[in-house]
């Protein structure tokens, strides 16, 4: 069998942590922050745990 090859988008997108969990940056913070409020921009400056069902398939991405 070929070896699986990890998906380049993925590897850019998320990361796992120490203790084995997938963390990702949270969505909406690109462009067109003039408009927000700093409190929402402040809010989705951090890093989000990657959802539960969503865990598996995230996995299979990076090969892991």
């Amino acid at each position: 069998m070929p070896k699986m090859k990890t998906h380049s988008g993925a590897k850019k997108r998320f990361k796992v942590t120490g203790t084995g969990k997938l963390v990702h940056q949270q969505a909406g913070k690109a462009h067109l922050n003039e408009h927000k409020a700093r409190k929402r921009k402040r809010r989705l400056s951090g890093q989000e745990v990657v959802d539960k069902v969503d865990t598996p398939k995230t996995r299979k991405l990076l090969g892991i």
